[in-house]
């Protein structure tokens, strides 16, 4: 009869799990599988078709100097985006768990940049970057400043991104710190006031070390959203000027779907994975003895 009743529990465990499980498979491992093999074929034509070519594109990747400057520019976007991304969120969650007037307002309003389309981003932040007509121009004419092309500079050109997506993102994460200040005990500050514990000791010996699991989960999804970004590379710059903007998921989808070169853009898809993966075992390797689960 015990039998009969944990074969019957699993059966409508698995049952249960089945459709989640064919999504993943349908959406998830097939994809990646099939990128992975279409990584060794040559791209065909209507007179050439596709051949197998082993590590040929892989080879041609190491060559690929855009692959390189645009391996660069990621990086350098994603150390941009992350730690200060977190920070401010970490920030904007302590002051507005306090008793605060209007603090429904001013959540609100620190989360508002969240809930609109990366499109929608991409030509508010036009208004500021505009040349001559845009807000940052017209306040430094204030002080007498030239007029700058800041989405047409180089040096300029990252950094104005980065300043996106830091602004879209910080209200997202902040919510989950949030969460999480709120499920932390009130006793625990009772009990450092008492003792004489100031409130930065308090947050340093306390409030954050509890926090560590919300920021390893926010500090995984940070480094995910660093390696995805299009929509507004594709309103703002298209990877200019010179691919000083471009960034790696950029990349492959103007291999894809402007060169059609999907092959190539196949093989970019491989790397950009596995170094997903290994950022993120990474993650939980060096966190792991910093996280206190309560």
């Amino acid at each position: 009869m015990t039998s009969a009743r944990n074969i019957k529990n699993q059966v409508y465990g698995w049952l249960l799990l089945t459709p989640a499980a064919i999504l993943l498979v349908t959406f998830t491992h097939y994809p990646a599988i099939a990128t992975l093999a279409q990584s060794f074929f040559s791209t065909g034509t209507v007179t050439r078709p596709s051949k197998f070519i082993g590590l040929d594109n892989y080879r041609s990747m190491l060559e690929d100097e855009v692959f390189w400057q645009v391996l660069e520019n990621n990086i350098w976007y994603a150390v941009g985006t992350i730690p200060i991304s977190i920070a401010i969120a970490l920030l904007m969650a302590v002051w507005v768990n306090e008793k605060l007037p209007l603090r429904g307002l001013v959540r609100m309003s620190y989360f508002t940049p969240t809930i609109l389309p990366m499109i929608a981003v991409a030509n508010i932040w036009l208004f500021f970057y505009t040349p001559e007509i845009g807000l940052l121009d017209q306040v430094g004419a204030l002080f007498g400043a030239p007029s700058h092309n800041w989405l047409g500079d180089t040096d300029t050109v990252l950094g104005c991104i980065i300043a996106i997506t830091i602004w879209k993102e910080a209200g997202f994460f902040m919510i989950f710190y949030l969460a999480a200040l709120q499920t932390l005990p009130p006793e625990l500050e009772e009990a450092a006031k008492l003792e004489g514990a100031s409130r930065w000791t308090f947050f340093r010996r306390v409030t954050f070390p509890l926090l560590m699991p919300t920021t390893l989960f926010v500090l995984i999804n940070a480094v995910i959203n660093s390696f995805k970004l299009v929509d507004q590379l594709f309103i703002l710059t298209k990877g200019g000027p010179d691919n000083a903007s471009s960034l790696l998921l950029y990349y492959i989808y103007e291999n894809a779907f402007s060169f059609f070169d999907q092959n190539y853009a196949s093989t970019l898809t491989v790397v950009l994975l596995l170094a997903l993966a290994v950022i993120a075992i990474g993650q939980f390797v060096i966190l792991d003895k910093r996280i206190h689960y309560r």
